[in-house]
């Protein structure tokens, strides 16, 4: 399997490089050359099967070829032995065609961890390979930096930098990743928005000469691994709930559209997925975009849900791609121009193709303040401000008889106790092993939204420097 950049200049890579390298050198994200396909009777032949066996079958094509090809189930079967649920991703369903697929039962209680888990022991395995060092640099919206934190603390080929928007992350999502006090990990806080934090990261790795030394690579979902390893739950969701031999609807709160875009990716490997809806905060830029075929971006407003509190999402650039026929200057002109007025417009005929994959979802706090006191007040269920967005969107836009319609629950309610306290009047216990998290010491540092000082103190402590050295 090769993989090509969404901008159309950068050099063809295999899956071992495109691990290590993140984003492209010419600015795009790297994409599979050609997308397997799975039958109906292949599929089929997955039900009943454990979450690890699919996950193997699901990656398999997309790492053939690589250093760790070999290794696939030993390293699926490690990852997700330890998560806290037998299924890893159970379903619970809500009403008769409403289901709710857990995705927080790892160990920082979001969906991240899925992909982070494997992600880190990818990682591991290929730079053992190779007897390399990376420097890895991510940017975080809350969830993000705790799941990478975790899967990378004290890798000895490892060191990682995580920004997250100072003062704009639940205090829970702060410190799940300011309390890890591994020497291979520093927590940045940026003066500045996540959008600002996904600016420097991109400007480092643009840096050719500075991304070079420091061999910097990438735990964002700019990294195709990581939207490869959110494909597999679609799968286990789908399979567990009669595909093929019926179609699947999926309802997905997001922001940086990763997470949905790895479901679109599973509709075009064969999984009948009948429709995507993108479930949006009051930073509805995908929601308006679906809607009327504009990008337009404006100012990042915090909300309750401040995993979604993103106006630039950086894995619409894939979906674009495919959108424009897989034509990378297109795609780079497009994203240049969007940079430069901070919109651009599809003509009608690419809208449409576009809403035949996608419908776009609003929810403004107050809404879902009701929607977690819904659910409640109905069932006695507590859920997480993103999650219960995507609960609105599916009891808004409703289900088609015999299709069940799956909502992604992306965090633990704990993770949110106070919005969740203050829709419900009750709040949400950490579970056991994390009862003494804000008792815990804190370790990061503040640094300005520049550029050069963020290359200032990722130069003075990755180790790599040393080693090399």
């Amino acid at each position: 399997m090769r993989y090509v950049s969404t901008r159309g200049s950068a050099p063809a890579l295999a899956f071992d490089d495109v691990l290590l390298t993140g984003l492209a050198r010419d600015g795009g994200l790297y994409v599979p050359e050609a997308w397997p396909h799975w039958s109906e009777a292949e599929l089929a032949a997955l039900a009943g099967r454990p979450y690890a066996e699919i996950a193997t079958a699901v990656m398999r094509p997309f790492v053939a070829g690589s250093a760790v090809e070999a290794q696939l189930p030993e390293l699926a079967a490690e990852t997700y032995r330890g998560f806290g649920h037998a299924a890893v991703a159970p379903l619970v369903q809500l009403e008769r065609d409403l289901w709710l697929l857990e995705l927080f039962h790892g160990p920082t209680l979001a969906f991240k961890d899925v992909a982070m888990q494997f992600l880190g022991r990818l990682f591991d395995a290929v730079l053992s390979a190779r007897g390399e060092r990376v420097t890895i640099v991510g940017a975080t919206s809350g969830d993000t930096g705790s799941a990478a934190i975790e899967a990378c603390r004290g890798r000895e080929r490892v060191d990682v930098f995580i920004l997250h928007p100072r003062g704009r992350t639940s205090e829970v999502q702060r410190r799940q990743m300011t309390t890890v006090l591994a020497d291979n990990v520093h927590n940045l806080a940026v003066e500045g928005t996540f959008d600002d934090c996904q600016d420097l990261v991109k400007a480092l790795f643009n840096d050719h000469a500075f991304r070079d030394r420091l061999h910097l690579s990438a735990v964002n979902s700019i990294n195709w691994a990581r939207v490869l390893a959110q494909i597999v739950y679609y799968f286990t969701a789908a399979v567990a709930l009669g595909a093929p031999g019926r179609p699947v609807s999926f309802v997905v709160p997001t922001g940086n559209f990763g997470n949905v875009l790895a479901g679109y990716a599973a509709r075009r490997m064969g999984l009948p997925i009948e429709r995507l809806v993108v479930a949006s905060n009051r930073n509805d830029i995908l929601a308006r975009f679906f809607d009327s075929g504009t990008m337009a971006m404006g100012t990042v407003e915090p909300s309750l849900s401040p995993s979604m509190d993103i106006q630039v999402s950086s894995n619409f650039e894939r979906f674009l791609f495919e959108l424009l026929d897989r034509d990378g200057p297109a795609v780079d002109r497009m994203l240049r121009d969007f940079r430069a007025s901070g919109r651009f417009s599809l003509p009608q005929g690419l809208h449409a193709r576009a809403g035949e994959s996608f419908t776009g979802f609003r929810l403004d706090d107050e809404g879902t303040l009701a929607e977690m006191r819904h659910w409640q007040e109905t069932c006695g269920m507590q859920v997480d401000p993103h999650t219960a967005v995507g609960l609105a969107a599916a009891r808004a836009t409703g289900t088609a008889p015999g299709v069940p319609l799956v909502t992604l629950a992306t965090a633990h309610p704990a993770k949110f106790p106070d919005a969740v306290e203050r829709a419900t009047g009750l709040r949400p216990a950490l579970p056991p092993r994390m009862a003494d998290l804000y008792e815990r010491p804190e370790r990061f540092e503040v640094i300005a939204n520049d550029a050069e000082a963020l290359k200032a103190v990722v130069a003075d402590r990755a180790r790599v420097l040393e080693a090399a050295a």
